[in-house]
């Protein structure tokens, strides 16, 4: 059964680990430890970029809940301006809060990754395609079956994606 890492065990292993980061010496976080300065290497080694790779993806995590707070503060912001543009008659003030709200869904929806934003592309409208197709009929000229079969297999295709668009 493996070791367990006495640095991992240790009460003070934020302070060790701190003092990894800020670049002290093995051998000076080792005495001020009452550690080996071999288990703080080897803990330096195997455990810190784990911990270090853990604490930056809390840090992100957090960073993004706090970000969608804002946004989500934004929206209230908006939709408390808006309503009062709107009681008050103001319908343009309203309208440009409804704008902005749209934004703001737009953005958060972004944020959390419901909005798809990838461009749709039918290879089918492509010129290249309709080039390909026509090459590809023109060299099975000599072969009739063989032709007749690749254009059913080529109209069956562009039916197909009719159906899906």
């Amino acid at each position: 059964m493996p070791r367990r890492c006495s640095v991992c065990d240790h009460p003070e292993r934020g302070a060790i680990d701190a003092a990894l980061v800020e670049g002290a010496s093995y051998r000076t976080i080792a005495h001020q430890f009452s550690l080996s300065r071999y288990a703080v290497g080897r803990h330096a080694r195997e455990h810190l970029p784990v911990h270090l790779a853990a604490a930056q993806e809390a840090a992100t995590a957090a960073s993004a809940d706090d970000l969608l707070a804002q946004v989500e503060t934004l929206r209230q912001k908006a939709t408390r301006i808006g309503d009062k543009a709107e009681k008050a008659g103001d319908l343009r003030t309203a309208l440009q809060g409804v704008r902005e709200l749209v934004r703001i869904v737009e953005l958060l929806a972004r944020l959390q990754g419901e909005l798809q934003e990838a461009p749709i592309v039918n290879i089918l409208l492509l010129p290249e395609w309709v080039q390909v197709q026509t090459v590809l009929l023109a060299a099975l000229a000599p072969f009739p079956d063989a032709r007749a079969a690749a254009a059913a297999a080529l109209v069956e295709l562009d039916g197909q994606e009719a159906h899906r668009g």
